[in-house]
C-alpha cells in the first residue's frame, strides 16, 4: 500500500525571506507581511505567525494591515523566489528521506515514502525528524502521512496535530471529517459548497455524483476520489540537473521478479560506468518503476561509504525487489544516484603488497538497508569521568574520535540506560554492601572491589560541585558480577543521598 507524506509550510514565504535576509531580518516577534498586487489593489499575500496573532490575514488590504498594527514590517512578495526555494527544499527531501519527492505549491512538499520509512526508524520518527530539521532551519512545518496524496495534504493542513500518522487503510475515515477546503478545489468552489450546507468532506461523499458533476464539473469528483484513495495521483519527482541517472524503457511491460532483477543488474552496470567517468561513488541509490497505470514504485538503498561495485549494489537492490508491486506491468525503470561522493580508483594489489585491512562495509550496507541505518552503530569513548557521559554512539564507519577508554578500572560490558535504585546493607563509609536487592531479587555479595570515587563535573551544573559517587565491583553467590555505587561519600550529606544504585553488569 502506498504511503505519502505531505509537509505543510504555513508561513513559507515569510520564513524564506527571513532566511535570505540573515542578520538583517526583522526580529521573530515583529509582525511581518508580504504584499503584492491583486488587480489594482495592494493586498497581503503572506503573513508570519506574529502577524496572524495580531489579527492580520491573507487577502487584507495592505493599508488596512498597516493601520491595524503599528510598526508593521511590510515587504514585497517574491512568488518566483518562493517557488525556486520550494524546489530546492524538495531536493533536500529527495536526498535525505525518499526517492520520490516534489514541490506542492505554493506552501508544501509531497514525498512518497513507501518502503523508505524503515530507514528512518518508522513513520512517526521520520515525520518528527522532518519537522524538527525544518524548525532548526527557521521554517515552520506540519506533516501528515496517509495512503494518498490528497488525504495527507488535507490532514497536514486541517489536522489537529503537527505530526499525524494515519494507519494504513485508515485515510478514508479521517478525511471525511475534514472541511471541504481540504480537497484542493479550484478557487471559489469550496465557498459554493458551504453555501449549500456541505461543510465537511463526508457531506459531499454522501451525495450522488451525477448532480454534483452537473453543477460543479468533474473536478470535484476527481479530487474526492484522490483524497479517499480511489484514484491514483502520480507524483512527478524533482530531479536535479547534476544527478547521475540511467533509464530503460520496455516495448512490452514487465512484471516478473526475475525480469526486474535482470534489468536492475544491467542498469547498475551502466550507472557505475557513469559514476566512474565522474570519479564518484554512490552513497544512495533510487530505483524507480513507472507502471502502466500511471503509478510509481521505488526502492532506496544507502551505503556506508561511496561505492560503485556493481555486484554489491545489485545485490542490495535485488534484496528489496519483493517490496515492489508491478501492478499490470512496468514500462520504464530509472536508476539514479541522488547522493554521490568522490571515490578514487582502487590500486591493483601485487603479490608483494601488504594484505589489505578487512572491508566490512558490505556487511554494514546489508544490515543497514534491512534494519535501518539508525539501528546500526558502534560505541566510542568520550572524555568524561561520569560513566553515562563517557560513551557515545557513532556511525559504523565513522573515524576514531581520538579518545581512549579509561584503563585504571574495568568497566562493565553492559551499562544500564539509567542507574536503577537498589536496597543495600553496607557498613559506611568505605565498605561494599553485604547484600543488595535488585528488581525484587535479594543477592548476597561474596567478593567485592572498590571503592572507585567519581566526582561530578562542576562545569556542567551547580549541583555537581560537591557530588560524589563511590563505585564497587561486586560478585554474588551465583557468580554474577555487578557494578554498583553509593551516591555520596558516606559521611557528608551534601555530597549525595547515600542511596545505592546498580549501574552496569559484567559479562
Amino acid at each position: 500500500m502506498p504511503r505519502v507524506v505531505s509537509l505543510y509550510l504555513p508561513t513559507w514565504s515569510t520564513d524564506r525571506l527571513r532566511r535570505s535576509l540573515g542578520a538583517a531580518a526583522p526580529p521573530a516577534d515583529a509582525p511581518l507581511v508580504l504584499v503584492g498586487r491583486d488587480g489594482r489593489r495592494r493586498v497581503v499575500l503572506a503573513a508570519d505567525a506574529a502577524a496572524h496573532r495580531a489579527g492580520l490575514r491573507v487577502g487584507m488590504a495592505a493599508t488596512k494591515a498597516q493601520t491595524l498594527v503599528a510598526g508593521l514590517t511590510v515587504r514585497d512578495a517574491e512568488p518566483a523566489a518562493d517557488a525556486d526555494a520550494l524546489e530546492q527544499l524538495a531536493l533536500w527531501a529527495l536526498r535525505h528521506f525518499a526517492p520520490i519527492a516534489a514541490a506542492d505549491p505554493p506552501d508544501g512538499l509531497v514525498v512518497d515514502t513507501t518502503g523508505a520509512d524503515h530507514l528512518h526508524g518508522g513513520e512517526a520518527t521520520m515525520l518528527t525528524r522532518m519537522v524538527a530539521r525544518l524548525a532548526a532551519a527557521g521554517i515552520a512545518a506540519r506533516a501528515a502521512v496517509a495512503d494518498s496524496w490528497g488525504a495527507a495534504h488535507g490532514l497536514a493542513r486541517y489536522g489537529l496535530r503537527p505530526v499525524l500518522v494515519v494507519p494504513p487503510g485508515g485515510g478514508a475515515r479521517t478525511v471525511l471529517d475534514l472541511p471541504v477546503a481540504a480537497l484542493r478545489l479550484p478557487a471559489g468552489m469550496a465557498g459554493k459548497l458551504q453555501v449549500l450546507g456541505l461543510e465537511r468532506v463526508g457531506d459531499v461523499a454522501a451525495l450522488p455524483r451525477a448532480p454534483l458533476a452537473l453543477r460543479f464539473g468533474p473536478e470535484l469528483g476527481r479530487r474526492l476520489d484522490q483524497a479517499l484513495g480511489r484514484l491514483a495521483e502520480p507524483i512527478d519527482p524533482v530531479r536535479p540537473p547534476e544527478i547521475v541517472e540511467v533509464r530503460r524503457a520496455f516495448a512490452e511491460p514487465i512484471g516478473a521478479a526475475e525480469t526486474i532483477a535482470r534489468y536492475t543488474g544491467k542498469l547498475v552496470v551502466e550507472l557505475c560506468a557513469a559514476l566512474e567517468v565522474k570519479g564518484l561513488g554512490a552513497r544512495r541509490l533510487d530505483l524507480l518503476f513507472h507502471r502502466v497505470d500511471n503509478r510509481m514504485e521505488a526502492i532506496r538503498i544507502g551505503t556506508a561509504l561511496p561505492a560503485r561495485d556493481a555486484k554489491r549494489l545489485t545485490r542490495l537492490l535485488c534484496d528489496r525487489i519483493e517490496t515492489v508491486d508491478p501492478g499490470f506491468g512496468i514500462e520504464v525503470m530509472r536508476l539514479a544516484a541522488p547522493l554521490a561522493e568522490p571515490l578514487a580508483p582502487k590500486q591493483t594489489l601485487s603479490a608483494l603488497a601488504a594484505e589489505p585491512a578487512a572491508d566490512i562495509s558490505g556487511l554494514i550496507d546489508t544490515l543497514a538497508n534491512r534494519l535501518g541505518a539508525a539501528r546500526l552503530y558502534r560505541v566510542a569513548p568520550v572524555a568524561s569521568d561520569v560513566p553515562e557521559r563517557s560513551v557515545q554512539r557513532i556511525a559504523p564507519t565513522a573515524p576514531d574520535t581520538g579518545e581512549a577508554w579509561p584503563g585504571r578500572w574495568p568497566r562493565p560490558c553492559r551499562l544500564l540506560p539509567s542507574p536503577e535504585p537498589i536496597e543495600a546493607l553496607a557498613l559506611l563509609p568505605d565498605n561494599p554492601p553485604v547484600t543488595f536487592t535488585w528488581r525484587g531479587i535479594r543477592r548476597r555479595v561474596t567478593r567485592a572491589d572498590g571503592p572507585e570515587r567519581v566526582f561530578g563535573e562542576w562545569w556542567k551544573r551547580d549541583a555537581e560541585l560537591v557530588a560524589v559517587r563511590d563505585y564497587f565491583q561486586v560478585e554474588d553467590d551465583t557468580g554474577a558480577r555487578f557494578w554498583i555505587y553509593r551516591a555520596g561519600d558516606g559521611e557528608d550529606a551534601a555530597t549525595g543521598s547515600h542511596r545505592w544504585f546498580l549501574h552496569g553488569i559484567f559479562g
